[in-house]
C-alpha cells in the first residue's frame, strides 16, 4: 500500500468501516519501509479518539504461583519448572499500600491481579474490603484480575467499587488449545461476560509471539472487538525459561509496532495497552508504540521487572504526550 492510502484508511476507519482481512493483513506485513507512514496512520486514529493522552496502570501481584492451570507462557503454572516466589492473597493492608504507591506515581487504574483458576470467596472478600477503602482514599480506578469468575462473584467486587476486570483472551480460538488445555477459549469468554453483565468495564487482551500465525492475531483483533472489551491489554511473549515456551523469540520491534497499529484500526475506539514484554520485544521503539496506544503499565509485571517508573514518565515528557490524569481531576473537583 502507498502512503495516501494508509491515511485514507486511517480516515474511513474514523469515518465507521472496518478493516477487509485483505487490508488487516497488509497492515502486519507493511515494509519496513513504511513502517513510520502505517504509525502516522494508526495515530491519525489514536488522537481523533485520545488526543496526547497516555494512561498509566500498575499492578500489583496480590497471589502468586500455586496455579493448577498449564499455559504454556505462565512462569506461575502447575507445568512451569521456574523458581517463582509463591505465596497466598496478601492481606488487606497490602493492598492498600500498593494503591497509595500508584496514587504517588499519577497511576489511572491499579490492578490487582492474583494467580490461579479463579478466586475463592475469602479471596473476593479480601480485594472487596481493601477496594472500598482505596475508593474512598484515592478515588483510582481498579481493575481486578483473579481469574475465572462467578456470576455472584463478579456482582460481589461490582458493588465494592470495581471499575474494570480483566480476563485476556489470549490468542484465537484456533490456537487456544495449543497454549493450554485446562480450560476452554469459551471458559475466558464467560468470564468476561460475567463481568460485563453485572455492570463491570471488560478488559481483555492477548499475548502475541506464541507461535500464532499472522491470521490469528487478526481474529484475535476482531474476537475483542466482538467481545467489545473496552480496554485491550497487548503483551509480547518474554519467554521464561521453565515455562512449555521457553526459547521461543519470534518477535521483532518492527512487527510488534505493526501489531499495536493494526489492534488500533480494529478497535479505534478501545484503549490500547502495551503491556508484558514491551522492554524485551520493543526495545528502543518503546516510545514509538504510544503512537498506536494509548496506555501503558508502569513498574513490575507479575514474575518479570518492568523499567523504572520515572523512565515511563521521561517517555511521556520527551514525546510531548500527557499523562491522562483524570482520577486526580476527579478528586480535585470532589
Amino acid at each position: 500500500m502507498t502512503a495516501i492510502s494508509w491515511t485514507d484508511l486511517a480516515e474511513r476507519v474514523i469515518h465507521g468501516d472496518n478493516l477487509s482481512d485483505k487490508e488487516a493483513l497488509s497492515i502486519l506485513h507493511c515494509p519496513d519501509e513504511q513502517l513510520l507512514l502505517l504509525l502516522h496512520g494508526a495515530y491519525q486514529i489514536r488522537h481523533h479518539y485520545y488526543g496526547n493522552r497516555v494512561k498509566l496502570n500498575m499492578i500489583l501481584n496480590a497471589k502468586s504461583g500455586l496455579c493448577p492451570e498449564n499455559c504454556g507462557y505462565c512462569a506461575q503454572s502447575a507445568v512451569a519448572k521456574t523458581p517463582t516466589e509463591t505465596y497466598r492473597m496478601v492481606d488487606k493492608e497490602t493492598l492498600l499500600e500498593g494503591a497509595k504507591q500508584a496514587d504517588r506515581l499519577r497511576v489511572g487504574t491499579y490492578c490487582i491481579v492474583a494467580s490461579g483458576r479463579g478466586p475463592s470467596h475469602r479471596e473476593v472478600d479480601t480485594v472487596t474490603s481493601a477496594v472500598e477503602e482505596i475508593k474512598h482514599q484515592y478515588g483510582l480506578k481498579v481493575c481486578a484480575c483473579l481469574g475465572m469468575l462467578k456470576p455472584e462473584q463478579a456482582d460481589q467486587l461490582k458493588l465494592a467499587g470495581v471499575d474494570r476486570y480483566n480476563h485476556n483472551i489470549n490468542t484465537s480460538r484456533q490456537h487456544h488449545h495449543h497454549i493450554t488445555t485446562t480450560h476452554t477459549y469459551d471458559d475466558r469468554v464467560e468470564t468476561v461476560q460475567h463481568a460485563k453483565n453485572a455492570g463491570i468495564s471488560p478488559c481483555s487482551g492477548v499475548i502475541i509471539g506464541m507461535k500464532e500465525t499472522k491470521e490469528d492475531v487478526i481474529h484475535m483483533a476482531r474476537s475483542l472487538k466482538e467481545i467489545d472489551a473496552d480496554s485491550i491489554p497487548i503483551n509480547f511473549l518474554h519467554a521464561i525459561d521453565g515455562t512449555p515456551l521457553e526459547g521461543v523469540d519470534e518477535l521483532d520491534p518492527r512487527y510488534c509496532l505493526k501489531v499495536l497499529a493494526l489492534f488500533r484500526y480494529i478497535n479505534p475506539t478501545k484503549e490500547i495497552r502495551i503491556a508484558g514484554g514491551r522492554e524485551v520485544n520493543l526495545r528502543s521503539l518503546q516510545p514509538l508504540g504510544l503512537y498506536a496506544a494509548n496506555s501503558i503499565f508502569v513498574g513490575d509485571y507479575l514474575t518479570t521487572a518492568g523499567q523504572e517508573s520515572t523512565v515511563d514518565h521521561q517517555i511521556l515528557e520527551d514525546l510531548g504526550f500527557e499523562i491522562d490524569d483524570v482520577q486526580a481531576s476527579d478528586k480535585n473537583s470532589g
